[in-house]
C-alpha cells in the first residue's frame, strides 16, 4: 500500500489527457508535489506542479530528469504514442518509435527511478497499459502495450526486494486527444485517475478500470479468436 497524502509524484506525459487527470487527482488526495513532464514543457499556475522536459526515448533526458526529481515516492509511466496503421502496411520507422516510446521509455524510467524509490522506502511504480495489451487488431500500439504488460510483471518481481509496489493499469479508451478520432465509447480521464489511485492506495498490483477490460482479460483463457478488439468484421 502506498500513501498518497504528503507524497511527491512524477507523471510522465503529465500535461494533457490521462496525465493531466493523474496530476489533478494526486493533488486532490494530498500529494505535496507533482513533477509533470512534457517533451515541450510549459508552466503551471499551481505551485505544487513543476513541469519538466522529458523525452522518454532519450537516455540523457531520462537521466537528467532522475537527477532533478530525486525525491519522488510515486512514478507514473504514462507517456505514450499511437500511430494507427495495420501491421502489414505500417511504416517501420513509426513501429520502432512506438516501441521506443511505449516499451523502452517506461523501462528507462524504471531503471532511472528504482534507486530513487528505494531510497524513499519503496514507493510505487505505475505503468499505464491498455485492454489492447490482450486484444488483437491494434497494430504496433497493441503489440507495444502487450510488451509493456510483460515488462511490468517482471519489474514487479525485480522490485519486490526494495518494497516497491508495481501497478499495471489496463483500460479501454479514455476520452483524450490521442484517441479523439476513434468512434467508440470513452471513459472520462478523471474516472480513470480515481480508479487507479484507489488501487494504489489499496496496495493492488493490477487495476482493471472498466467492464470491457475485465471481460477481455477473462477471455484470455478461451480461443484466440475471441481476443479481437479492433478490425472485427
Amino acid at each position: 500500500m502506498t500513501v498518497i497524502e504528503g507524497s511527491t509524484a512524477l507523471v510522465t506525459g503529465g500535461r494533457r489527457g490521462l496525465g493531466r487527470a493523474f496530476t489533478a487527482e494526486l493533488l486532490a488526495r494530498g500529494a505535496k508535489k507533482v513533477y509533470a513532464t512534457a517533451r515541450t514543457p510549459d508552466t503551471s499556475e499551481d505551485p505544487r506542479v513543476e513541469v519538466l522536459a522529458l523525452d522518454v526515448t532519450d537516455d540523457a533526458s531520462v537521466a537528467a530528469l532522475a537527477a532533478r526529481a530525486d525525491d519522488v515516492d510515486i512514478v507514473f509511466n504514462n507517456a505514450g504514442v499511437l500511430y494507427p496503421a495495420p501491421l502489414l502496411s505500417a511504416d517501420l520507422a513509426l513501429v520502432r518509435d512506438t516501441f521506443e516510446t511505449n516499451v523502452l521509455g517506461p523501462l528507462r524510467i524504471a531503471q532511472a527511478f528504482a534507486p530513487v524509490l528505494a531510497a524513499r522506502g519503496g514507493g510505487a511504480l505505475v505503468d499505464i497499459h491498455s485492454l489492447l495489451s490482450w486484444g488483437a487488431g491494434a497494430g504496433a500500439y497493441g503489440a507495444s502495450k502487450a510488451a509493456l504488460w510483460s515488462l511490468t510483471n517482471s519489474l514487479r518481481l525485480e522490485l519486490a526486494a526494495q518494497r516497491t509496489q508495481v501497478v499495471g493499469v489496463h483500460l479501454g479508451f479514455a476520452d483524450t486527444e490521442m484517441v479523439a478520432a476513434v468512434p467508440v465509447d470513452k471513459i472520462p480521464p478523471a474516472e480513470v485517475a480515481r480508479a487507479v489511485l484507489d488501487g494504489v492506495e489499496r496496495g493492488e498490483h493490477e487495476v482493471l478500470v472498466d467492464d470491457a477490460t475485465r471481460a477481455l482479460k477473462a477471455a484470455l483463457s478461451g480461443p484466440v479468436d475471441d481476443l479481437a478488439v479492433l478490425g472485427r468484421r
